[in-house]
């Protein structure tokens, strides 16, 4: 079998091809793993004895927060990859995958307190928990703005990263924050270390859901790198090409 060889990939112009081909696969998808997500969630998972059908956020609070993380630690990783081996691709990367963790993690905030009203019976509490959530989206917002700040995109890039690089201590704030401090917010229902303490159909209901969003996430981000690679490079051969304007 022929090994693929990835750093080929490296370049702008030999990405955006495959990026373009790799987005209707994943948007697809997250479109069939959505309604399926969806489907097992609203109609299979059975009530729960405590917090009744109010539960039921939890298919989307729990997956968009598991993902405004794992988006924030994929962009703090290209951030990193462009700043040591001043690859623009990665760079382009960072900057594409800003804003969709900006909303995962907006989504989690808001049906955090969709589910905190008549679970808790407040929309919101300066709670460890919420409060390190709340920093991570305005780790987002800040990765944008000081991006369109800087008019020269590779000095851009480079604050930027930075700043996505030491967010990345905001995260096992995040992730710990229940065991750390006593907080409202209930701790993990699913671990690496224990069984789940949820009913079967709601675990298989919030993994398919989890899922659905990554694959969500991932199309995205394809798709948005390369209308930055096409403004970036646009004075290329290739660019043009691709813009049909060559």
């Amino acid at each position: 079998m022929k090994s693929i060889n990835w750093f080929h990939y490296a370049a702008p112009q030999r990405f955006y091809p495959l990026a373009g081909r790799l987005v209707p696969w994943f948007g697809t998808l997250a479109v069939v793993l959505t309604a399926i997500g969806l489907y097992i969630g609203l109609w299979v998972a059975p009530t729960d004895a405590q917090q009744g059908e109010a539960y039921r956020i939890i298919f989307v609070h729990v997956p968009t927060a598991w993902m405004s993380m794992v988006v924030y630690l994929a962009m703090a990783a290209w951030a990193a990859i462009g700043l040591v081996f001043n690859s623009r691709l990665s760079s382009m990367m960072a900057t594409a995958l800003a804003p969709t963790g900006a909303l995962m993690t907006f989504l989690a905030l808001w049906t955090g307190a969709l589910w905190g009203k008549p679970t808790w019976g407040t929309w919101w509490v300066w709670d460890a928990r919420l409060t390190s959530e709340l920093v991570l989206l305005f780790l987002y917002i800040g990765f944008m703005a000081l991006h369109s700040a800087i008019d020269d995109t590779r000095r851009a890039d480079r604050a930027a990263g930075l700043l996505a690089i030491v967010g990345v201590v905001n995260l096992p704030i995040i992730y710990f924050s229940v065991q750390w401090w006593n907080t409202l917010h209930q701790g993990a229902s699913v671990t690496f270390t224990e069984a789940p303490s949820m009913a079967t159909p709601m675990l298989m209901g919030m993994l398919v859901m989890a899922l659905a969003c990554w694959m969500y996430c991932i199309a995205v981000a394809l798709a948005r790198v390369r209308l930055i690679m096409l403004e970036r490079e646009r004075h290329t051969v290739w660019a043009r090409q691709a813009l049909g304007t060559a």
